[in-house]
């Protein structure tokens, strides 16, 4: 099963509970455009390469698409598809007016120069410029792209159309059209929908440690808030090396110091080994996050990395997993845990903090007014916290597992919106 050939099962399983009309849910299954084009590029040695990138826009009935860019060597259609749609379902459950959309090229960034990079993102706004807008689309940050990259893309747009536009683009530099507080929202956002669980199942967040996927800029912030905020520990990270092309992982019994690691991890989340074992943590095999007896789970890298082969290694102190990452647990994996009764913070709810700051800077940009740090992390704990109580409201209330009550708020609002717009 692909990333969209899980999107899609998910959807299709909650559009049959909920018997939601089949015209409606054949259109929700697909996304309502798709681009798909070439991306010449002058390389450094003067030869011209050729990359390709993607655009896919699910569903803009509740407002502008809105939705990362990923550079990585792997990124295929189906790929951009999967995260178009669960962007759609994340932007619905938490409730801001935008719909889903992703990009991406398929490319390994670690492999570009800072100039080859400038192009290639010039590059791909050059191919699309026309089909997004504040008005219409407006992308991000994602895997394998930074802040500087996203500067670069609403330089180019601006250029394109002659005007200043900082809101076509989220997630930019400080000082240049970017929110404060927008660097840490999704893993400070998997930390207040953490919190709630907690509560909600009577756990004490002090007592209890957590193991972690990925140390990217959402494993990162993950980390430093399950420390901060809850006061529990992280005793394992796992981050793939580029150099070699594995993942490791990272562990450390007494637990790992987040700010440490972050000193020691280029800007693609590798972090170096050596140093890593010079401060005493143990590296292991890539997989060894997954069984560590821990009580907490946050599976924060790609999709589909908690399957149905992979689950078993799972300790069954595990009480809760927190999906800081999209689509990370394939359906015969949820079966597992639905048996197991672990608590399941889905994706599209866990991680929607990034999308919801992103929401609060294009407000900014459009504003021309910016907040504080503290303002913008404040109103980010209240979406949060009001969404995650909306889907355990729905889970109580009909019994339902996380995952299924998530989907079936975000479905409801994304059907009723399209039904006011008469397109139903």
């Amino acid at each position: 099963m692909n990333a969209f050939e899980i999107a899609q099962a998910q959807f299709d399983d909650i559009a049959a509970k909920i018997h939601l009309d089949p015209a409606v849910a054949s259109v929700l299954r697909w996304p309502v455009r798709e681009f798909r084009f070439q991306i010449p590029v002058r390389m450094d040695d003067g030869s011209i390469r050729v990359f390709f990138g993607y655009r896919v826009q699910h569903n803009d009935a509740r407002g502008p698409n809105k939705g990362g860019i990923r550079f990585h060597p792997s990124e295929t259609l189906d790929t951009i598809r999967a995260l178009a749609m669960w962007m759609t379902w994340k932007c619905a459950v938490a409730d801001i007016p935008l719909g889903g959309g992703k990009g991406g090229v398929a490319v390994d960034p670690a492999t570009l120069s800072t100039g080859e990079k400038e192009r290639l993102c010039r590059g791909w706004i050059d191919q699309i410029w026309k089909n997004i807008g504040p008005r219409l689309d407006v992308p991000a940050p994602d895997v394998g792209t930074t802040p500087q990259m996203m500067g670069w893309m609403m330089d180019e747009y601006t250029k394109m159309t002659g005007a200043y536009n900082p809101g076509v683009i989220t997630g930019k530099p400080v000082g240049a059209g970017g929110s404060l507080g927008r660097t840490e929202a999704t893993g400070f956002g998997v930390i207040y929908t953490l919190r709630e669980a907690m509560k909600h199942l009577g756990i004490d967040p002090t007592k209890t440690t957590a193991s972690v996927q990925g140390f990217g800029n959402v494993a990162q912030y993950a980390c430093i808030g399950y420390s901060k905020f809850l006061g529990g520990t992280v005793v394992a990270v796992s981050s793939w090396d580029r150099l070699d092309n594995t993942s490791y992982t990272f562990y450390k019994k007494s637990g790992i110091d987040a700010v440490f690691l972050q000193s020691i991890t280029d800007i693609y989340g590798s972090i170096d080994k050596e140093k890593a074992k010079s401060a005493g943590y143990s590296v292991e095999p890539g997989e060894a996050w997954l069984a560590k007896e821990v009580d907490v789970l946050i599976p924060s890298a790609i999709e589909a990395q908690i399957t149905a082969e992979s689950v078993g290694s799972i300790s069954t102190k595990v009480k809760i997993v927190a999906e800081g990452a999209n689509g990370p647990t394939t359906p015969d994996a949820d079966k597992v845990f639905k048996e197991r009764n672990v608590f399941v913070i889905p994706d599209f709810l866990c991680n929607s903090g990034g999308v919801t700051v992103s929401y609060f800077e294009g407000v900014q940009n459009d504003m021309n007014f910016y907040w504080s740090r503290d303002e913008v992390l404040s109103r980010l704990d209240d979406k949060i916290t009001e969404a995650f109580k909306a889907v355990l409201d729905v889970a109580e209330g009909q019994k339902v597992y996380m995952r299924d009550a998530a989907y079936i708020v975000a479905i409801d609002r994304v059907v009723r919106a399209m039904q006011f717009r008469g397109w139903l």
